[in-house]
């Protein structure tokens, strides 16, 4: 879970950072909000023309025909009228302000990103992709060993690695996570944004459950429900409070900090104290997290509009990810050894 949490965390944090932002320099600009409003109106910004204007909003289409309405694959990209004058009189003034020797500024809590095609942030979205691809080649090589290379039990042909189902639940999370964090990336808005912050949370919940069971060398069915279902309900309830009554950007950045603070601790003194023969994978992430987290704290606008700093920093946890998955097969491998001994 290091590799993750770690990437995961930081994830989180930028989120909740950026999403408690609701005005920024860009936005306040009046030239920019002059432009806006005129591009509403007329449906040009410059020689631009903004095919999505012609429709009407959706308030008014209720009544309106279906022919003066958007095909609904673009509105399910919410791609309409006012996002793309937004973007297009973003872009606009970005260009004059670069003409004029002005660094860039943030619109709405985000830094200018150019499009491509319907990717909003083209860079983020595509190493969310590779993520993803990384957790799922990791959990399907974890799969193959642990039923196809490894020994079973004889007699219940089960692992012998008691864990098992807890990290395939761990790598469903994980790809889960980075689906709605692509997803996010691509398009944002309410339904992306509530999705992205909910798997994430989803996946942190679960993560501090694991890493407990996991070090604490928990077995028994009846204690990791002990374990789990006070944090099962904490996390639970604090996904429906922030889908169904109020996206506390603040708030959840402190329960994710917590969380994600305890599973370092448990996960570090836990290595050094069984002196794990495969602890220097899990340090290594360690270490590499720590350093990723300068490319957050370091905050810049995107190079050439598309790479910035958490553009960056979603490249770092490719590795890292990798080395994670690796970690988790050598305990499999390690723990499984033993108890095939024991078995003897």
């Amino acid at each position: 879970m290091t590799g993750q949490l770690f990437p995961l965390l930081l994830l989180l944090l930028l989120g909740f950072l950026v999403g408690g932002l609701h005005a920024s320099a860009g936005d306040a600009d009046p030239i920019y909000r002059t432009c806006v409003e005129q591009c509403e109106k007329t449906g040009n910004v410059g020689d631009i023309s903004i095919p999505h204007c012609l429709f009407s909003s959706s308030d008014e289409a209720v009544n309106n025909t279906w022919y003066m309405q958007e095909p609904l694959y673009l509105q399910w990209k919410q791609l309409n009228c006012k996002s793309d004058c937004c973007y297009h009189c973003m872009i606009q003034r970005e260009s004059e302000r670069e003409a004029l020797g002005l660094s860039p500024v943030k619109y709405h809590g985000k830094w200018p990103f150019k499009r491509i095609f319907v990717f909003q942030e083209p860079a983020s979205a595509a190493l969310s992709a590779f993520n993803l691809m990384m957790h799922f080649v990791g959990w399907l090589s974890f799969f193959v060993l642990v039923n196809y290379k490894l020994p079973l039990r004889p007699h219940s042909k089960r692992t012998y690695y008691e864990y098992t189902g807890l990290w395939h639940i761990y790598g469903l999370l994980s790809m889960n996570a980075w689906l709605w964090s692509t997803i996010f990336h691509t398009r944002d808005f309410e339904m992306t944004e509530k999705l992205d912050y909910s798997s994430a949370v989803a996946l942190l919940g679960y993560s501090l459950i694991l890493s407990l069971l996991r070090t604490f060398d928990v077995k028994d069915e009846a204690t990791r429900v002990m374990f789990a279902a006070p944090i099962l309900a904490f996390v639970t309830t604090h996904i429906l409070f922030l889908n169904f009554y109020q996206l506390d950007y603040g708030w959840n950045m402190k329960v994710c900090i917590v969380m994600g603070i305890i599973q370092l601790l448990v996960w570090a003194i836990w290595a050094g104290m069984k002196r794990h023969p495969h602890r220097f994978k899990l340090w290594t992430v360690v270490f590499g997290a720590a350093i990723a987290m300068l490319l957050e704290i370091y905050d810049f606008s995107p190079y050439g509009g598309y790479v910035d700093a958490h553009a960056l920093w979603h490249a770092t946890t490719i590795p890292l990810t990798y080395l994670w998955w690796s970690f988790i097969k050598s305990d499999a491998e390690y723990r499984t050894a033993m108890l095939v001994k024991k078995a003897k």
